[in-house]
C-alpha cells in the first residue's frame, strides 16, 4: 500500500456531492463544484471550487488532485465480515453456482483434477498434498432436491484419501469427507455434515494447516484491493480466531488497506478484558486504522441449516423443529453484562424471532449497547425495541436476495417479519449494512442493491417491496459516518465515483456501480485509482 499523505496535504480540487447541498445543508446548484483540503489523514476543509486553497499553507508544495467534476461519498464500510474466510474465496473452490449435491460433487472432482494437473510445474506449485486439507466454500443445500443432499460415501467417492472440507454458505455446516473428518478429530454420519459449533470450532483448524499462513497474507492482499475497488474503506470482522492478537500482527506486516474492527467472541472475552482491552481502543502499530470492536456472540444458528431459533416450528421438516440456541438465555444475558461491565459493547447474531426476543430481554436486563447482527425474523412488537434499548440493527440486504426462495419453503408459517428493513427504519433504529462475507460478496453496491429494489433482476419481482429502502437510506447505513456527504473533521475516507447512484433506476446498474469507482481514498491515501 502507498505511504500517507505529508503534513503538506492534498488538495482535491472540483468534487461533486451527490444532491447538489453544500456540507451546511443549504440548498445549491446540483452541478456546484467544491475543493476538499486533506491534512494528517483528516478532512480540514470543504469550500467552493476556487477557494479550497486558502488554508493550505505552502502552495508551491501542496499537492494538488483534480476529481474532474466526479462525485465524492465517504468511504463505504461492510460492517459485517469474516475477513479472512472471505479472503480465501480468493483462492478456494467456490460452490455457489452447484445446483445439486451431484453438481457439487462434479466441480469438486473437476478442481482437484486442475490441482493434480499443476504439481510439478514451477509456474503452477499449488498440487495436491495428502497433508494439506482441500477447502471449498458457499454450497447451498437448503435449495437442493431432498434426494441430491450430500452423503459421506459421494464426496469419498470424489476425493478419496486427500482431506476435503467444504463450508456452507451460511458457514453454520461443513461437508467433510473421511479424511478430513479424521484430521479435524469429528465424527460424521452419513450425510457427512458437521453442523454449528463443532463445525465452528473445525474450520479454524484449517487456517493452521501446513503452507496455510503465507497463503493467507497473499490473499488478504488479495481482498484488501479487491475491496479498495468497491469504494471501501472500512470492516468489522468478526472471524472466529483471536482477532485483536491477530490484526496487531497483520498491520506490523503491512496489511492496511483498510479499517478494522475486531470482534472478540465470548470465550475469549475475558482473556481481552483481563490484557486491559475494551471497544475503541487503537490496535498497536496500526496507525489509527484497527481498533477492538464489539463482542460478537451467536445466539442461535442460521435460516439454511434450519437451526435458527424461531417461536413457530419449521415448515416442511419431520420431525418439528423450532431451530437451536447456540447459548442458554441465561448464558447471553451474563455474556452481555460481562462486555458491559467492562466497556465492550456486543454485537449479538440473532436470525430466529424467538432469538432475537431473548437478545433483546438481555440487551434490556444488562444495558448492552451495540447492534443485533443480521435480525432476519422479528416480532412485531420487537421492532419498537431496538431503538428503546438504542441497539442497531446490522442487516445483510443480500440474505434477503439469498433467501427468498429458502424462506417459502421452510419459513412458510413466520410467526414474525422477515427482513423487516422498512419497518426498522420507520421505527428510529440506526441500520448498518454489510455483507457477512463470504456468505455473500464484501460489496457494498450488492447490499444497496438488494435493500432498495428487493431483486436482483428486473425481470424477476420484488421481495417485499414494503419493506425496501431509499437509496440514501441504505448508502448512509453503509459509511461510518452515516452521511452520503463528507465534512471538515471526518477521516479523509473518500471515494470518487463516475456515476451518481441516486439516479440508478434498476437493481442491474446499482450491482455494476463498482465499475464506476473510480478512485478510493484511506486516512489520506489512495488505495484505488490515481487521479
Amino acid at each position: 500500500m502507498s505511504e500517507i499523505v505529508p503534513d503538506r496535504g492534498l488538495l482535491l480540487r472540483n468534487v461533486r456531492f451527490l444532491d447538489g447541498h453544500d456540507v451546511s445543508g443549504a440548498a445549491g446548484d446540483a452541478t456546484e463544484l467544491f475543493d476538499v483540503l486533506v491534512r494528517d489523514g483528516v478532512i480540514v476543509s470543504i469550500r467552493p471550487a476556487g477557494h479550497g486553497i486558502d488554508e493550505a499553507g505552502d502552495q508551491a508544495s501542496m499537492p494538488v488532485a483534480d476529481a474532474d467534476d466526479r462525485w465524492a461519498i465517504p468511504g463505504l464500510w461492510d460492517c459485517h465480515t469474516h475477513f479472512t474466510q472471505w479472503s480465501a474465496t480468493f483462492g478456494r473452490l467456490d460452490l455457489l453456482p452447484a445446483r445439486s449435491a451431484h453438481e457439487a460433487m462434479d466441480m469438486l472432482r473437476d478442481y482437484l483434477a486442475a490441482r493434480r494437473a499443476q504439481a510439478g510445474r514451477a509456474s503452477q506449485p499449488n498440487g495436491l498434498n495428502p497433508n494439506v486439507f482441500v477447502v471449498g466454500m458457499r454450497f447451498r443445500h437448503s435449495l437442493w432436491a431432498d434426494d441430491e443432499q450430500p452423503t459421506l460415501a459421494a464426496i469419498d467417492a470424489v476425493s478419496g484419501d486427500q482431506p476435503v472440507a467444504l463450508s456452507s454458505a451460511d458457514m453454520h455446516c461443513g461437508w467433510v469427507n473421511s479424511a478430513a473428518a479424521r484430521r479435524l478429530g469429528v465424527h460424521v454420519g452419513e450425510s457427512g455434515l458437521v453442523g454449528e459449533l463443532e463445525w465452528f470450532d473445525a474450520y479454524c483448524k484449517l487456517d493452521n494447516a501446513p503452507g496455510a499462513a503465507e497463503e493467507t497474507m497473499r490473499l488478504l492482499r488479495e481482498a484488501e484491493r479487491d475491496a479498495a475497488g468497491k469504494g471501501v474503506v472500512g470492516v468489522r470482522d468478526y472471524e472466529m480466531a483471536e482477532n485483536i492478537d491477530t490484526w496487531t500482527r497483520r498491520f506490523a506486516a503491512g496489511i492496511d488497506g483498510l479499517r478494522v474492527e475486531a470482534g472478540v467472541y465470548p470465550e475469549r472475552l475475558r482473556a481481552a478484558i483481563d490484557a486491559g482491552w475494551r471497544t475503541g481502543m487503537e490496535l498497536p502499530g496500526s496507525r489509527g486504522l484497527g481498533r477492538v470492536g464489539s463482542m460478537k456472540l451467536i445466539s442461535d444458528g442460521s435460516l439454511n441449516t434450519r437451526s435458527a431459533y424461531c417461536s413457530t416450528p419449521y415448515s416442511g421438516i419431520t420431525p418439528p423443529t423450532y431451530g437451536t440456541l447456540s447459548y442458554t438465555p441465561e448464558q447471553i444475558e451474563d455474556y452481555m453484562r460481562l462486555a458491559t461491565d467492562h466497556g465492550f459493547t456486543i454485537a449479538c447474531h440473532a436470525i430466529g424471532d424467538e432469538a432475537n426476543t431473548i437478545v433483546l430481554d438481555a440487551a434490556a436486563a444488562t444495558g448492552a449497547r451495540g447492534s443485533i447482527e443480521h435480525a432476519q425474523m422479528l416480532k412485531t412488537a420487537d421492532i419498537p425495541r431496538f431503538a428503546a434499548l438504542g441497539l442497531t440493527a446490522s442487516i445483510q440486504p443480500q440474505h434477503a436476495m439469498d433467501d427468498r426462495d429458502v424462506i417459502t419453503r421452510f419459513w412458510a408459517h413466520p410467526a414474525g417479519i422477515p427482513y423487516a428493513f422498512r419497518a426498522l427504519h420507520d421505527a428510529g433504529v440506526p441500520l448498518r449494512m454489510g455483507s457477512d462475507a463470504p456468505v455473500a460478496p464484501l460489496d457494498p453496491w450488492l447490499a444497496v442493491s438488494a435493500a432498495v429494489f428487493g431483486t436482483e433482476s428486473s425481470d424477476r419481482e420484488p421481495f417485499q417491496p414494503e419493506q425496501c429502502l431509499d437509496v440514501r437510506t441504505a448508502l448512509t447505513a453503509s459509511t461510518a459516518v452515516g452521511r452520503d456527504r463528507p465534512a471538515p473533521g471526518d477521516p479523509a475516507d473518500l471515494v470518487l465515483l463516475d456515476r451518481d447512484p441516486y439516479a440508478i433506476r434498476t437493481p442491474e446498474d446499482m450491482r455494476a456501480m463498482p465499475s464506476a469507482v473510480a478512485a478510493t481514498m484511506l486516512a489520506g491515501r489512495w488505495t484505488h485509482g490515481r487521479l
